[in-house]
């Protein structure tokens, strides 16, 4: 992809090394629009919350966004009142260099945590990344906000309202540290679209709910996460709110944004080879389908289980039961990658068979309860040994 592929009218985009990373690779990024956004933001239920999550959710309070300043290899998180001068400070230097009001300028920050800002590198930093504004600088930021990611993640959407063609487009990281709670990762999505705030709130919190919150690696949750979604009205379409014909098509296409993006971060899962999808069906209630396709996603043991191509169904069985699900054992069906497992809670004669298929790169479980009409699905990757690797030596 050609940087110059990917522009949003009225956005600019730069990024940096400041230092932080020990690499020097870049590792500080400005998303700047040259009007003020219609603006809105999910973030974290972890309770320990980063300085930068908390800034930031109390400036989105207002539904307004015109910057975000973002630093990796640095969480800024545990790092008390200092931490919260310090994003402030990123906020108010970026602020005057841009020329506009402090309010308007989100920050973000990935990486160790209970490390202070280096704010002497970072002071340098900010007036060399808005000097570099330009159109055509959205993935150089893609590539600068990743710490343990091994590639950039970035995705587009064009779909057309009211006879005009509107762009949206979202970049991320996440590698570690993710799990269905507000995954474990920053994303930042940026539309040419007119739309209210009520409207684009709650349209990102029910996308996020269906695509970030249905992904898992390692069952952990940062301090960090958040999503933030900037939409400059630069397209000129009439005023989208939630009862307009066009909302729906907004709505969608942010969906199909955010679960490209959810796949990507599970495909680059910290040491990952596999990508998993769990679809469980014939729940007796919705609720109980998600949690039985999270205990799935999240048990260590049908993960190391996948990695060695092992069709150990007993695994996938032992997470149904202790999902707090209801459950009939002796109407649950299981299929790996298209076989039948499991039939009416008895497992069957074709693991040779399953096991050939699970060297795949990619591995469906369907799961049937037999019992209701709910159903629900969850992504998330194997575990292998290079996970242990990278997180054993994440700081050293």
């Amino acid at each position: 992809m050609k940087k110059s592929s990917v522009k949003v009218k009225g956005f600019r985009f730069a990024a940096v090394s400041s230092g932080i990373k020990r690499s020097g690779e870049k590792d500080l990024s400005i998303i700047f629009s040259i009007s003020p956004c219609t603006s809105a933001g999910v973030f974290t239920t972890n309770k320990i919350k980063a300085a930068p999550v908390r800034l930031t959710s109390q400036r989105l309070r207002r539904g307004l966004c015109q910057a975000i300043v973002i630093n990796s290899g640095n969480a800024n998180a545990c790092t008390g009142k200092k931490g919260m001068r310090d994003a402030r400070e990123m906020s108010e230097i970026t602020a005057s260099i841009l020329g506009i009001d402090r309010s308007l300028v989100c920050v973000a920050s990935t990486g160790v945590i209970g490390v202070p800002l280096p704010m002497e590198k970072i002071r340098k930093a900010i007036p060399e990344a808005a000097s570099n504004l330009s159109e055509d600088g959205i993935i150089d930021v893609a590539e600068a906000i990743m710490t343990t990611d091994t590639r950039h993640k970035i995705s587009t959407e064009r779909f057309d309202i009211g006879g005009k063609r509107a762009t949206m487009v979202a970049i991320a990281k996440g590698a570690g540290m993710i799990s269905p709670s507000m995954a474990t990762m920053l994303c930042f999505i940026v539309t040419d679209l007119n739309i209210e705030h009520t409207a684009l709130k709650s349209a990102l919190r029910g996308v996020v709910n269906d695509s970030f919150n249905r992904i898992s690696i390692d069952n952990d949750t940062s301090t960090n996460d958040m999503v933030i979604i900037m939409a400059n009205g630069s397209l000129g379409n009439p005023l989208i709110d939630s009862q307009s014909r066009h909302y729906r098509t907004f709505k969608n296409a942010l969906l199909d944004l955010t679960l490209e993006v959810s796949r990507m971060i599970v495909a680059d899962g910290e040491g990952a080879s596999k990508v998993i999808e769990i679809r469980v069906d014939g729940a007796s209630s919705h609720s109980d389908a998600k949690r039985i396709a999270q205990a799935v996603a999240n048990s260590m043991l049908v993960k190391t289980a996948v990695y060695g191509a092992d069709p150990n169904w007993g695994r996938i069985m032992a997470a149904i039961g202790y999902s707090g699900a209801r459950v009939k054992e002796e109407r649950i069906n299981i299929d790996i990658n298209g076989i039948r497992v499991v039939r009416n809670g008895i497992g069957t004669s074709s693991e040779a068979q399953v096991a050939r298929k699970m060297k795949r790169k990619d591995i469906q479980i369907r799961i049937d309860m037999g019992i209701g009409q709910g159903s629900s699905w969850a992504l998330t990757s194997d575990l292998t040994e290079e996970y242990i690797n990278i997180n054993a030596h994440y700081r050293t």
